[in-house]
């Protein structure tokens, strides 16, 4: 395979079961925003479909508007629509996946499952606050030992007239 198909499964392998991509967003991860048709190809020669670790698991990518890929090539849109199912993905009364509850945000999956980074409130800021390499000079919360804390009240000291 060539350095685009790599790409578009390295991209694919990272959907997570229960959600979908579509061909367009393959393509602008992998920064080739006007090749949504060839991911469509590269899913084509897919040299391990399938959902079992290490494969790669191109059921999991549809149209835009939800459809199944009236080609695919490891058994029709019937059997894409199937394997979805089993694992969890919704599809609405014409038999498009729900993209409003079941698109992928993007987001890569580990094998286990579990969220790979922190929440999107997580306060970094707060949580790196006691850490060696926090950086006073910029820190909004300074800690108590923080030189930045140390500098102001040194500062208020002269300028107080004492």
């Amino acid at each position: 395979m060539g350095a685009f198909a790599d790409r578009v499964f390295a991209v694919v392998k990272q959907i997570p079961r229960g959600k979908v991509a579509t061909y367009g967003q393959i393509a602008r991860i992998i920064g080739a925003p006007r090749a949504a048709r060839y991911v469509g190809y590269a899913l084509r020669a897919n040299p391990s479909p399938g959902t079992e670790p290490g494969s790669i698991p191109c059921h999991r990518v549809v149209f835009k508007d939800g459809r199944m890929a009236t080609g695919f090539a490891f058994g029709g849109p019937e059997i894409q629509q199937q394997m979805l199912e089993e694992e969890g993905v919704g599809f609405d009364e014409e038999g498009k996946v729900a993209m409003e509850s079941f698109l992928w945000n993007g987001v890569p999956a580990d094998e286990s499952g579990l969220p790979m980074g922190p929440p999107s409130d997580f306060d970094w800021e707060a949580e790196l606050t006691g850490h060696l390499l926090h950086n006073c000079d910029t820190c909004k919360r300074p800690r108590p030992d923080c030189h930045k804390s140390s500098n102001n009240r040194n500062k208020n000291i002269y300028n107080s007239g004492n």
